[in-house]
């Protein structure tokens, strides 16, 4: 392996901004596309998919703006906050912390969102598994055990997308071969230590305003790259982010915001990528 390219989490703010700095590189010769390993958590799960599966990116996007017009779940702050404190309380070991909030998201009454939930890996133009390197993160809601899924783990590619979009709190936990699991950014919003071994190595972090440096640091310093870039929204990005990336409403608009801001990364990534 000599390329990683990691996508982290972000609601649908996310999916679209990362598929819009894709494609806006894309068109100007810089193809993060062939990377030989793709890490994607929750929103860069859907990403990560539809890279690895050559899925025209525009077009899947303008297809969920089409089909999901919906308002978006409704969130209660205090329960989400509450589960964040716990998974930055320094002084709990990250996989109790995790179990912990499993176990949060297993009792949250958010079961009317399942099917919306579902419908994130069914929306997929592709549903099988790719024969490149693809990996999708997840956690144990029960054990707080963090999983991998990859082709090789026996699990449908729709399953493994909708565990690692399952936002806890906000969408029900996935069940999958009898274990529950959700979002793999219960983990961190990244993972990016799964691209260790990688020479080349480009994060796309569509959460990097809210989220402690020292995580992605760390996990940067496991992969080890020789050469590696981070990509975070820009102030225009951010503006059209607003306060709820979870709103359908901005498919579109985040989708150009990252085609915008791909243009001034060009020379940046290609440094790396080269």
């Amino acid at each position: 392996m000599t390329t990683a390219l990691v996508l982290g989490g972000g609601g649908v703010a996310g999916i679209a901004w990362e598929a819009g700095i894709v494609t806006g590189l894309r068109r100007h010769g810089v193809d993060l596309g062939t990377a030989d390993r793709i890490v994607g958590t929750s929103a860069g799960s859907v990403v990560g998919t539809l890279v690895a599966t050559g899925a025209d990116l525009e077009e899947a996007i303008a297809h969920q703006a089409e089909v999901d017009t919906g308002p978006p779940p409704a969130v209660d702050m205090n329960e989400v906050m509450q589960a964040l404190a716990v998974l930055f309380d320094p002084e709990l070991d990250p996989r109790e912390a995790r179990r912990r909030v499993g176990r949060m998201a297993l009792a949250a009454r958010v079961d009317h969102y399942a099917e919306r939930l579902a419908a994130v890996g069914e929306r997929l133009p592709v549903k099988e598994w790719p024969e490149r390197e693809l990996l999708i993160t997840s956690v144990d809601a029960d054990t707080g055990e963090f999983v991998v899924w990859d082709r090789s783990s026996g699990v449908p590619l729709v399953l493994a997308v909708a565990s690692s979009c399952a936002v806890p709190m906000v969408f029900p936990p996935v069940e999958i071969n009898g274990r529950r699991y959700v979002d793999g950014g219960v983990r961190s919003a990244t993972n990016a230590d799964l691209a260790a071994g990688a020479r080349a190595l480009v994060v796309l972090e569509p959460l990097g305003d809210w989220t402690p440096r020292t995580v992605l640091e760390a996990e940067l310093a496991k992969a080890g790259a020789a050469a590696s870039y981070v990509v975070q929204p820009d102030a225009a990005s951010l503006a059209v982010f607003g306060e709820n990336v979870l709103d359908p409403r901005l498919w579109g608009p985040a989708f150009e915001a990252g085609l915008d801001q791909a243009a001034a990364l060009v020379e940046p990534v290609a440094a790396v990528w080269s």
